[in-house]
Protein backbone atom coordinates (compact mmCIF):
# COMPACT_ATOMS: atom_id res chain seq x y z
CA UNK A 1 0.00 0.00 0.00
CA UNK A 2 1.51 3.40 -0.80
CA UNK A 3 0.38 6.18 1.23
CA UNK A 4 0.16 9.94 -0.11
CA UNK A 5 0.20 13.01 2.45
CA UNK A 6 0.15 15.96 0.28
CA UNK A 7 -2.02 16.82 -3.06
CA UNK A 8 1.62 16.65 -5.30
CA UNK A 9 2.12 13.50 -3.58
CA UNK A 10 -1.25 11.78 -4.69
CA UNK A 11 -1.01 12.96 -8.04
CA UNK A 12 2.32 11.79 -8.89
CA UNK A 13 1.21 8.33 -7.19
CA UNK A 14 -1.74 8.22 -9.16
CA UNK A 15 -0.36 9.01 -12.43
CA UNK A 16 0.48 5.51 -13.49
CA UNK A 17 -2.68 4.55 -12.66
CA UNK A 18 -4.17 7.30 -14.94
CA UNK A 19 -1.94 6.78 -17.69
CA UNK A 20 -2.66 2.56 -18.15
CA UNK A 21 -6.32 3.75 -17.93
CA UNK A 22 -7.44 1.49 -14.43
CA UNK A 23 -10.53 2.64 -13.06
CA UNK A 24 -10.71 4.28 -9.59
CA UNK A 25 -12.38 3.79 -7.03
CA UNK A 26 -11.75 6.07 -3.96
CA UNK A 27 -13.95 5.63 -0.04
CA UNK A 28 -13.31 8.85 2.22
CA UNK A 29 -12.95 8.06 5.54
CA UNK A 30 -12.18 10.01 9.05
CA UNK A 31 -10.37 7.10 10.24
CA UNK A 32 -11.09 4.66 12.94
CA UNK A 33 -11.91 2.32 10.81
CA UNK A 34 -14.78 -0.23 11.75
CA UNK A 35 -16.45 -3.21 9.61
CA UNK A 36 -18.64 -0.02 7.52
CA UNK A 37 -15.63 1.27 6.35
CA UNK A 38 -13.84 -1.78 4.92
CA UNK A 39 -17.31 -3.60 3.56
CA UNK A 40 -16.85 -0.11 1.52
CA UNK A 41 -13.40 -0.97 0.48
CA UNK A 42 -14.68 -4.16 -0.64
CA UNK A 43 -17.10 -2.60 -3.01
CA UNK A 44 -14.20 -0.77 -4.60
CA UNK A 45 -12.09 -3.46 -4.45
CA UNK A 46 -14.89 -5.42 -6.57
CA UNK A 47 -15.85 -2.38 -8.84
CA UNK A 48 -12.54 -0.79 -9.56
CA UNK A 49 -8.83 -1.88 -10.67
CA UNK A 50 -7.17 0.83 -8.04
CA UNK A 51 -8.87 1.60 -4.94
CA UNK A 52 -7.93 4.31 -2.79
CA UNK A 53 -8.89 5.72 0.83
CA UNK A 54 -8.38 8.81 2.33
CA UNK A 55 -8.38 9.20 6.08
CA UNK A 56 -8.85 12.65 7.73
CA UNK A 57 -10.56 14.01 10.46
CA UNK A 58 -12.37 17.45 8.83
CA UNK A 59 -12.68 19.78 11.05
CA UNK A 60 -15.11 21.78 8.83
CA UNK A 61 -17.64 19.24 9.62
CA UNK A 62 -17.71 19.30 13.54
CA UNK A 63 -19.50 22.82 15.10
CA UNK A 64 -18.29 24.56 17.70
CA UNK A 65 -20.25 22.23 20.75
CA UNK A 66 -19.11 19.09 18.89
CA UNK A 67 -16.27 16.56 19.75
CA UNK A 68 -13.74 17.23 17.42
CA UNK A 69 -10.78 16.62 19.35
CA UNK A 70 -12.31 13.25 20.94
CA UNK A 71 -13.27 12.19 17.89
CA UNK A 72 -11.58 8.73 18.07
CA UNK A 73 -8.12 7.78 15.76
CA UNK A 74 -6.28 4.77 15.72
CA UNK A 75 -3.83 5.28 12.51
CA UNK A 76 -1.85 2.29 12.73
CA UNK A 77 -4.76 0.07 13.02
CA UNK A 78 -6.26 1.82 10.14
CA UNK A 79 -3.01 0.87 8.11
CA UNK A 80 -2.91 -2.67 9.05
CA UNK A 81 -6.54 -2.68 8.15
CA UNK A 82 -6.48 -1.03 4.79
CA UNK A 83 -3.34 -2.95 3.98
CA UNK A 84 -5.62 -6.31 4.58
CA UNK A 85 -8.18 -5.07 2.47
CA UNK A 86 -5.79 -4.77 -0.72
CA UNK A 87 -6.02 -0.91 -0.60
CA UNK A 88 -3.47 1.01 -3.56
CA UNK A 89 -3.38 3.84 -2.03
CA UNK A 90 -3.84 5.49 1.73
CA UNK A 91 -4.19 9.18 1.80
CA UNK A 92 -3.78 10.55 5.12
CA UNK A 93 -3.60 14.85 4.69
CA UNK A 94 -3.09 17.18 7.31
CA UNK A 95 -5.39 19.78 8.08
CA UNK A 96 -3.20 22.24 6.86
CA UNK A 97 -2.51 20.52 3.80
CA UNK A 98 -6.57 20.69 3.22
CA UNK A 99 -6.88 23.85 4.55
CA UNK A 100 -3.76 25.95 3.88
CA UNK A 101 -5.21 29.06 4.06
CA UNK A 102 -7.32 28.10 7.52
CA UNK A 103 -10.84 30.25 5.70
CA UNK A 104 -11.48 28.99 2.52
CA UNK A 105 -13.99 28.62 -0.19
CA UNK A 106 -16.91 26.50 1.08
CA UNK A 107 -19.77 24.96 -0.50
CA UNK A 108 -23.52 24.12 0.08
CA UNK A 109 -25.93 22.53 -1.36
CA UNK A 110 -28.58 24.72 0.44
CA UNK A 111 -32.03 24.21 1.49
CA UNK A 112 -33.77 21.74 2.59
CA UNK A 113 -31.69 19.19 2.18
CA UNK A 114 -28.60 20.84 3.83
CA UNK A 115 -30.51 22.30 6.43
CA UNK A 116 -33.19 20.10 7.69
CA UNK A 117 -32.71 17.17 10.21
CA UNK A 118 -28.89 16.55 10.61
CA UNK A 119 -28.43 19.76 9.17
CA UNK A 120 -30.34 21.50 11.49
CA UNK A 121 -29.39 19.90 13.90
CA UNK A 122 -25.45 20.79 13.14
CA UNK A 123 -25.32 23.83 11.69
CA UNK A 124 -22.56 23.88 9.11
CA UNK A 125 -21.72 20.24 8.96
CA UNK A 126 -23.04 19.73 5.20
CA UNK A 127 -21.16 22.65 4.33
CA UNK A 128 -17.79 21.18 5.92
CA UNK A 129 -18.92 17.99 4.43
CA UNK A 130 -19.50 18.61 0.66
CA UNK A 131 -16.56 21.35 1.19
CA UNK A 132 -13.66 18.50 1.77
CA UNK A 133 -15.53 15.77 -0.72
CA UNK A 134 -15.17 18.22 -3.37
CA UNK A 135 -11.37 19.04 -2.74
CA UNK A 136 -10.48 15.10 -2.24
CA UNK A 137 -12.35 14.51 -5.49
CA UNK A 138 -10.53 16.85 -7.41
CA UNK A 139 -7.50 15.32 -5.85
CA UNK A 140 -8.57 11.43 -6.63
CA UNK A 141 -10.19 12.40 -9.57
CA UNK A 142 -12.12 8.53 -8.82
CA UNK A 143 -14.64 6.77 -11.77
CA UNK A 144 -16.83 5.69 -8.71
CA UNK A 145 -16.89 7.19 -5.12
CA UNK A 146 -18.33 4.70 -2.18
CA UNK A 147 -20.22 6.17 0.33
CA UNK A 148 -22.42 3.98 3.46
CA UNK A 149 -26.01 4.00 3.71
CA UNK A 150 -25.80 4.37 7.09
CA UNK A 151 -24.80 8.15 6.69
CA UNK A 152 -28.31 8.63 4.93
CA UNK A 153 -28.72 12.17 4.55
CA UNK A 154 -25.04 12.44 3.99
CA UNK A 155 -25.51 10.28 1.00
CA UNK A 156 -28.19 12.25 -0.59
CA UNK A 157 -25.96 15.59 0.02
CA UNK A 158 -23.27 13.69 -1.82
CA UNK A 159 -25.28 13.33 -4.82
CA UNK A 160 -26.91 16.63 -4.99
CA UNK A 161 -23.44 18.31 -5.00
CA UNK A 162 -22.63 15.31 -8.09
CA UNK A 163 -25.15 16.47 -9.60
CA UNK A 164 -25.17 20.21 -9.63
CA UNK A 165 -21.21 20.94 -9.91
CA UNK A 166 -21.10 18.32 -12.68
CA UNK A 167 -18.44 15.40 -10.85
CA UNK A 168 -17.95 12.94 -13.44
CA UNK A 169 -17.92 10.37 -10.90
CA UNK A 170 -20.79 7.76 -9.93
CA UNK A 171 -22.12 7.44 -6.31
CA UNK A 172 -21.90 3.89 -5.01
CA UNK A 173 -23.80 3.27 -1.90
CA UNK A 174 -23.32 -0.06 0.52
CA UNK A 175 -25.61 -1.27 2.92
CA UNK A 176 -25.92 0.10 6.75
CA UNK A 177 -23.62 -2.80 8.60
CA UNK A 178 -24.86 -3.99 12.01
CA UNK A 179 -23.61 -5.68 14.91
CA UNK A 180 -25.59 -8.82 15.64
CA UNK A 181 -28.27 -7.28 17.89
CA UNK A 182 -28.71 -4.58 15.29
CA UNK A 183 -26.97 -1.94 16.47
CA UNK A 184 -25.47 0.26 13.56
CA UNK A 185 -21.73 0.69 13.31
CA UNK A 186 -19.86 4.05 14.02
CA UNK A 187 -17.00 5.37 15.15
CA UNK A 188 -18.63 6.90 17.98
CA UNK A 189 -19.74 3.58 19.06
CA UNK A 190 -16.21 3.10 21.30
CA UNK A 191 -17.85 5.95 23.52
CA UNK A 192 -20.69 4.09 24.89
CA UNK A 193 -20.18 2.18 28.07
CA UNK A 194 -21.66 -1.69 27.87
CA UNK A 195 -24.67 0.10 29.59
CA UNK A 196 -25.36 2.76 27.38
CA UNK A 197 -24.43 0.43 24.36
CA UNK A 198 -27.85 -1.43 25.31
CA UNK A 199 -29.72 1.13 25.73
CA UNK A 200 -28.41 2.68 22.23
CA UNK A 201 -30.49 -0.75 20.74
CA UNK A 202 -33.81 1.39 21.37
CA UNK A 203 -32.54 3.20 17.75
CA UNK A 204 -32.88 0.34 15.61
CA UNK A 205 -35.92 -0.88 17.61
CA UNK A 206 -37.31 2.24 16.78
CA UNK A 207 -36.55 1.32 13.08
CA UNK A 208 -38.10 -1.41 12.81
CA UNK A 209 -41.82 -0.86 14.68
CA UNK A 210 -41.79 2.44 12.48
CA UNK A 211 -41.07 0.02 9.03
CA UNK A 212 -43.68 -2.33 10.27
CA UNK A 213 -46.16 -0.07 11.04
CA UNK A 214 -45.28 2.00 7.41
CA UNK A 215 -45.82 -1.49 5.97
CA UNK A 216 -49.08 -1.95 7.74
CA UNK A 217 -50.59 1.07 6.40
CA UNK A 218 -49.66 3.62 8.54
CA UNK A 219 -50.26 7.06 7.72
CA UNK A 220 -46.65 9.05 7.90
CA UNK A 221 -47.53 10.78 11.07
CA UNK A 222 -48.49 7.73 12.97
CA UNK A 223 -45.03 5.77 11.94
CA UNK A 224 -43.11 9.03 13.54
CA UNK A 225 -44.99 8.59 16.77
CA UNK A 226 -44.43 5.48 16.92
CA UNK A 227 -40.62 5.24 16.73
CA UNK A 228 -40.48 8.90 19.08
CA UNK A 229 -42.59 6.99 21.90
CA UNK A 230 -40.05 3.92 21.44
CA UNK A 231 -36.77 6.05 21.46
CA UNK A 232 -38.82 8.48 24.39
CA UNK A 233 -39.57 5.47 26.19
CA UNK A 234 -35.99 4.41 26.42
CA UNK A 235 -34.24 5.10 29.80
CA UNK A 236 -31.25 7.24 29.05
CA UNK A 237 -32.46 7.99 25.50
CA UNK A 238 -32.92 11.68 24.22
CA UNK A 239 -33.92 11.42 20.86
CA UNK A 240 -33.66 14.82 18.14
CA UNK A 241 -35.72 13.66 15.55
CA UNK A 242 -38.21 10.65 14.31
CA UNK A 243 -38.95 10.80 10.42
CA UNK A 244 -40.27 9.79 7.35
CA UNK A 245 -38.38 11.52 4.54
CA UNK A 246 -38.20 11.62 1.06
CA UNK A 247 -34.85 9.49 0.73
CA UNK A 248 -33.54 12.03 -2.30
CA UNK A 249 -34.96 15.67 -0.94
CA UNK A 250 -35.29 14.65 3.07
CA UNK A 251 -38.61 16.41 2.97
CA UNK A 252 -42.31 15.15 3.53
CA UNK A 253 -42.82 11.99 0.91
CA UNK A 254 -44.07 12.23 -2.38
CA UNK A 255 -45.02 9.81 -4.86
CA UNK A 256 -43.11 6.23 -4.93
CA UNK A 257 -39.75 7.80 -5.00
CA UNK A 258 -38.71 5.76 -2.05
CA UNK A 259 -38.89 6.21 1.83
CA UNK A 260 -36.36 6.27 4.65
CA UNK A 261 -37.11 6.49 8.25
CA UNK A 262 -34.35 8.31 10.33
CA UNK A 263 -34.10 8.67 13.83
CA UNK A 264 -31.10 10.48 15.68
CA UNK A 265 -30.66 10.57 19.66
CA UNK A 266 -28.15 11.23 22.52
CA UNK A 267 -27.42 8.39 24.88
CA UNK A 268 -24.94 8.62 27.45
CA UNK A 269 -23.77 12.01 25.74
CA UNK A 270 -23.35 10.23 22.46
CA UNK A 271 -25.07 11.49 19.14
CA UNK A 272 -26.14 8.90 17.24
CA UNK A 273 -27.86 8.44 13.83
CA UNK A 274 -29.65 5.21 12.21
CA UNK A 275 -32.17 4.71 9.28
CA UNK A 276 -33.83 2.24 7.31
CA UNK A 277 -34.83 2.87 3.78
CA UNK A 278 -38.32 1.61 2.67
CA UNK A 279 -39.23 0.31 -1.46
CA UNK A 280 -42.67 2.12 -2.51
Amino acid sequence: MRIARTGVELRETLQAERISGRTIGFVPTMGALHEGHLSLVRLARAKDEAVVVSVFVNPLQFGQAEDLEAYPRDPERDFELLEGEGTDVAFLPSVDEMYPAGDCTTISVGRPLGRVLEGHDRPGHFDGVCTVVAKLFNLVEPDHAFFGQKDAQQVAVIRRMVHDLKFPIDVVVGPTVRDPDGLALSSRNCFLSPEDRTKALALSRALNAGAAELSAGGAVEVVEKVMWDLLAAGEGVEPSYARVVDRHSFEVPEGDTGMVLVVAARVGGVRLIDNVEVKS
